[in-house]
């Protein structure tokens, strides 16, 4: 997967899922926009590359922020060859009934406006330059519930909705988009909900039918993958990255 010469534009870049594909973004020749509600840490991983990583931070649930984002972008590099968009949060748990209304906009406006906004403007360019590929990064939560997590569980299978509708869309007009649904990952997101308990961790990956949950980097090389000429006649999958957990 020979990236060089290509802009890729990573959401969340700057930890977890997101900073591995940057990573591996970077390794195969890429120049790679960074955007992350941290701007700091999006400077971080920018300065890793180089000449060839621009970072960006801002609030992606915020059209102006978005916009500014690809502004940003084009004038640096000229043209947006690959995005993922990998920019999320857990949100809080509580029961359906009593679930605060507050809670679930602010968890669907990151995990799913968010997305929505910058898949907007990633078709326009791609259609402008003539081609590109989007990889969405949802969940397990987008195939199956996750209880107490209704805020969740929605946004992710909201970003399945709107990588099939893309997908068809643009199928004829050179853009592919496809999503990697991750199983149970040791992210940073995923160590503060451990909390360091060893206990709880194992009960964390005996839930996994691999023994085990999967690495960033495990996730990132699914979806460097899904924007690379290797995949060119992968469109609208769902690809379950998730040690055997769904078999859907």
């Amino acid at each position: 997967m020979d990236f060089t010469g290509k802009t890729a534009l990573v959401t969340g870049g700057a930890s977890g899922i997101g900073l591995a594909c940057v990573e591996q973004f970077g390794a195969a020749g890429a120049n790679v926009v960074i955007a992350d509600i941290s701007g700091e840490a999006a400077e971080q991983a920018a300065a890793k590359l180089g000449g060839r990583g621009l970072a960006f931070g801002g609030d992606l649930s915020n059209p102006a922020t978005v916009a500014e984002l690809f502004d940003v972008a084009l004038a640096r590099f000229g043209r947006i060859d690959c995005a993922v968009n990998a920019a999320g949060i857990a949100g809080n748990w509580g029961a359906f009934e009593e679930f605060p209304l507050d809670e679930w906009h602010r968890v669907i406006a990151v995990n799913l406006t968010g997305v929505f906004l910058c898949m907007q403007h990633e078709a326009r360019v791609m259609l402008r330059q003539g081609g590109g590929a989007i990889c969405n990064i949802s969940s397990g939560a987008g195939f199956l519930p996750a209880p107490g997590m209704p805020h969740y569980t929605a946004s992710k299978h909201g970003v399945l909705g709107l990588t099939k509708v893309a997908a068809k869309e643009y199928a004829g007009r050179g853009i592919r988009v496809n999503a990697v649904c991750p199983g149970a990952t040791l992210t940073p997101m995923m160590e503060k909900s451990i909390g360091g308990d060893a206990e709880r961790q194992k009960l964390m990956d005996q839930t996994v039918p691999m023994g085990r949950m999967g690495r960033a980097e495990e996730i990132a090389a699914a979806a460097v993958w899904l924007c690379s000429d290797a995949a060119s006649f992968v469109s609208g999958e769902s690809m379950a990255v998730d040690g055997a957990s769904v078999c859907r």
